[in-house]
């Protein structure tokens, strides 16, 4: 049984007044990953726009 399967069993058994906890807790995960991704693109961006900012690199993408 697959972890998404026993997650829908256990859903069935849990009573309607938590299952909005439980939605919220599984929104909660979803926006702390994104915001993880944003995270990780923004640091990799300041590292990687010292190369990007070189005349050469400007040089190299001029005709595109």
């Amino acid at each position: 049984m697959t972890i998404k399967e026993q997650l829908l069993q256990e859903i069935e058994k849990v009573p309607e007044p938590l299952l909005q906890q439980v939605l919220d807790f599984i929104q909660f995960l979803q926006n702390k990953r994104q915001q993880e991704k944003l995270e990780i693109t923004l640091l990799s961006e300041s590292s990687l726009q010292k190369d990007w900012l070189k005349p050469e690199e400007e040089a190299a993408w001029q005709d595109l």
